[in-house]
């Protein structure tokens, strides 16, 4: 009876130990599993043999977590793909747009800025991140109560024409300004800057022109109506001045007849050049071969008998410009003539001629030391008729003319405004390319 308890306790031990066994084994696997993802290697367990221990049943549920854990891994890894796929378009949209973005905080300061931006404003995009926007923008009083009103009471701005004053020059920017949300507290926005600079030269030379065709037809019929009496007038003044060779004051009073009627011929005829409308032609033009024959040619004798000094930086090679060169030499011999009147008794004349590519325009300044435009009067030296010469110095037609030449060849000439040592005037042209011509 003793020897069958012996044997049962036995086999009672025996199995407490294997079993005992089994579950360290599993257990250790187990810790190693854990160990494992711990590191961050997921991987499932494997109990052998051993499934029916009851630290293998915990093996079975750790599987099931792992499985599920990795499943959840996957889905965030995907969210955060799409998360960096979304990112960089956006970046990529914001990084495109025209203009300069700059996205705003509840207490307006700056806290993204694209490209645009760091190139409106000269600086990195770490450096503008932070910054006041009231501080950045260097606004006029009008524009900055405008922009202070909007974040007031949170009205959005559309296409507002703002100035803004860059690197000492007066530029055109159209301003967009939109609120994250309408809680009154939060002034978190978008606020967005087109520069318009350009454009606003282009409509303002637009209305010239539409200005241009009207007075255009008017002096067309001017010019025909008086050309028959002007011509009858100068014949008889002429004539009285033969017979009265004998009678000094009356000779003398002829003479000026004549020569007022010869003013207003030429008074006439500006009107006829002014009023022609010319037909499209192909004609190209080296704008720097241009300025070297007119300056060599026409203009040297002038310049040195009034001690005018002339430097010309012209763009390398050839600049080949839209326009016959009798035309464009009209432009460019107005410009001088300007020069030249507006130099009399400076110190030191000096005009300077510059031409530069700038795609697709080819580009001509002119720029004198005299005293420059007055700028309550910049508005309308275009205009024609309008002068700031003495009377009889001046038709008031030269800028008029200089700027229909340009305008029929696609171009615009413009007063530079921000140039403050003397006058400036730029003249834009479309530029030819010779070798896509040549094909």
């Amino acid at each position: 009876m003793y020897w069958l308890i012996g044997i049962f306790l036995f086999l009672a031990f025996a199995y407490l130990v294997v079993r005992l066994w089994a579950e360290l084994s599993v257990l250790k696997r187990l810790e190693t599993s854990i160990r494992n993802a711990r590191e961050g290697l997921l991987e499932s367990a494997d109990p052998g043999r051993l499934g029916w221990t009851r630290a293998g049943r915990l093996i079975t549920e750790y599987n099931a977590t792992i499985s599920t854990l990795r499943w959840m891994f996957k889905n965030v890894e995907d969210c955060q793909n799409r998360f960096h796929n979304e990112y960089n378009r956006s970046n990529t949209i914001l990084q495109s747009l025209p203009g300069a973005l700059l996205s705003l905080d509840e207490e307006l300061h700056i806290t993204i800025a694209n490209q645009q931006a760091e190139s409106l404003f000269g600086a990195e995009s770490e450096k503008l991140i932070g910054a006041n926007l009231f501080e950045l923008l260097r606004l006029n009083e009008r524009d900055r109560e405008l922009l202070r009103d909007a974040f007031l009471y949170k009205y959005r701005i559309r296409n507002q024409e703002i100035s803004l004053n860059m690197a000492g020059k007066t530029r055109f920017f159209s301003l967009n300004l939109g609120f994250y949300n309408d809680k009154e507290y939060d002034m978190g926005g978008v606020l967005i800057l087109q520069d318009i600079t350009e454009y606003r030269e282009l409509m303002e030379s637009l209305a010239r022109s539409e200005k241009l065709v009207v007075m255009g037809q008017l002096a067309a019929g001017v010019a025909h109506e008086l050309n028959t009496p002007l011509g009858n007038i100068l014949g008889y003044s002429q004539l009285v001045e033969r017979g009265a060779s004998s009678l000094p004051t009356l000779s003398g009073y002829a003479r000026v007849i004549s020569a007022e009627a010869q003013r207003c011929s030429r008074v006439i005829q500006d009107l006829l050049s002014y009023a022609r409308d010319d037909q499209c032609k192909d004609n190209t033009c080296d704008i720097n071969e241009l300025t070297v024959e007119l300056i060599d040619a026409f203009i040297t004798c002038r310049l040195k008998r009034y001690l005018i000094e002339v430097q010309m930086n012209l763009a390398p090679g050839s600049l080949v410009v839209e326009g016959s060169g009798g035309q464009l030499d009209i432009v460019l011999t107005n410009l001088l003539n300007n020069s030249i009147q507006a130099l009399d008794k400076v110190p030191d004349p000096r005009i300077v001629i510059e031409t530069r590519f700038e795609a697709p325009y080819a580009i001509l300044s002119v720029t004198d030391n005299g005293p420059g435009v007055p700028p309550d009067v910049r508005n309308r030296i275009f205009d024609p008729f309008f002068t700031t010469k003495p009377v009889g110095k001046g038709t008031g037609l030269g800028l008029s003319i200089s700027n229909a030449i340009v305008a029929k060849h696609g171009g615009f000439i413009a007063y530079d405004g921000d140039y403050s040592e003397g006058a400036r005037f730029v003249i834009k042209l479309l530029a030819v390319d010779m070798n896509r011509v040549k094909q």
